[in-house]
């Protein structure tokens, strides 16, 4: 009888054993949960749609993994409201349990969300917002930027101004974080005379008073920071007003990019604009990551496309260099910060404050030989780019 009941003792034990080996097999094989918290509705929506489909594609490409481990990625519209954004990333990291976290496009959603979720340990890689805040003394081991830091095409949108020659500029850009930097980083680099310093309300369409105003300042050029609706807004009506081809236009990426260039139409052809990447960089990835996306979607990749493309392959590294366990948070975070993949920017590494050390170029908007607006480098403005906060970063 004692031996019996040893031996079943001993019986339940190896049971309990392979059962928990069981079930910790099928934990390591569960997919990692990624929250992708974007604009899907409203003015602002098609970046969202870019930032979702660039990651995607990332992921179907890999067969539904990053770094070899496979993921789910939750989607949730944040209709560009930081009230919808808090509630949002609330829920997927407290009743989804996500990881990680991307896909924000405006600056004051990311400064909503940001903080709180990085204070919860989920690891947030940022495929566009690139706030001054968190980029300099509110850096976070737990948060990483794919993208840029928000004043960088703008540096290098008035760094090709200033070497144009041009001595007097209009600004314009909305009142919002994002806006604010966007002049700031103009400003760092061009040293002509501002006429005029202009902020509208975020999401504004209608034009006709800051117009006026151009027409009244007479400058030589204007700098716009508007993105989506907003620049295709602006420009168009820059170009009924007669504006066109008697000042010159500039901006960032963003006010140019992809996305937009369909909608504003011929009234964008010969406006420079700053970027750190373009369809049309000679690099093996790059040009793998443009046939694929037009491929798979049937339109060329934004800049915005291209950046959460980039925030998932930045997360495939992490993933890989655990293996998948997301529990081991420093090793995820150091497989990251090492940058291990194939840019399609080329050459690309993080700073101390985990922000992109890029090059950054001039683009001009022309036609390609299939008649489509498109964006090609015609210059490089900075080799190895280290945004303004950096060293306020303590990291």
């Amino acid at each position: 009888m004692t031996t019996n009941k040893a031996a079943s003792r001993m019986i339940a034990a190896a049971t309990g054993i392979v059962m928990g080996f069981g079930l910790a097999a099928a934990q390591a094989a569960d997919p990692v949960k990624i929250g992708l918290l974007t604009t899907l509705s409203g003015d602002g929506a098609g970046l969202g749609v870019d930032t979702r489909d660039g990651f995607m594609l990332a992921v179907t490409e890999a067969g539904g993994k990053l770094g070899g481990v496979p993921v789910e990625v939750l989607t949730v519209d944040d209709a560009r409201k930081p009230e919808i954004a808090v509630q949002a990333a609330d829920r997927l990291v407290k009743e989804d349990g996500v990881s990680l976290m991307t896909g924000i496009v405006f600056s004051n959603l990311a400064l909503a969300v940001v903080p709180k979720v990085t204070r919860d340990d989920v690891i947030y890689v940022s495929s566009n917002a690139g706030p001054s805040q968190l980029a300099g003394a509110g850096c976070s081991p737990n948060y990483f930027n794919a993208a840029y830091q928000n004043d960088n095409l703008h540096e290098a949108t008035g760094a090709a101004v200033e070497q144009a020659g041009l001595k007097r500029m209009f600004l314009i850009a909305p009142n919002y974080p994002a806006g604010k930097d966007s002049l700031t980083g103009f400003k760092r680099y061009y040293k002509g005379e501002v006429v005029q310093e202009v902020y509208t309300k975020l999401g504004q369409l209608d034009y006709a008073a800051e117009i006026a105003s151009i027409r009244a300042a007479d400058p030589e050029g204007v700098f716009i920071f508007l993105p989506g609706g907003m620049g295709i807004n602006f420009v168009k009506q820059f170009d009924q007003a007669g504006l066109k081809g008697k000042i010159k236009l500039y901006g960032p990426a963003f006010s140019f990019s992809q996305d937009i260039l369909p909608a504003v139409g011929d009234a964008a052809l010969g406006v420079i604009n700053g970027a750190q990447w373009s369809t049309d960089l000679d690099n093996p990835a790059n040009k793998a990551f443009v046939a694929g996306f037009e491929k798979a979607y049937g339109r060329l990749p934004s800049v915005y496309a291209m950046q959460g493309y980039e925030a998932a392959h930045i997360m495939g590294a992490g993933l890989e260099a655990v293996g998948g366990d997301v529990a081991n948070r420093d090793g995820l975070r150091a497989g990251m910060k090492a940058a291990k993949f194939d840019s399609v920017r080329g050459e690309f590494r993080f700073g101390n404050n985990q922000h992109p050390i890029q090059d950054l170029y001039a683009r001009e908007v022309v036609k390609d030989d299939q008649g489509r607006l498109v964006n090609r480098i015609v210059a490089k403005v900075f080799d190895d780019h280290v945004d303004a906060y950096a060293a306020d970063c303590k990291m």
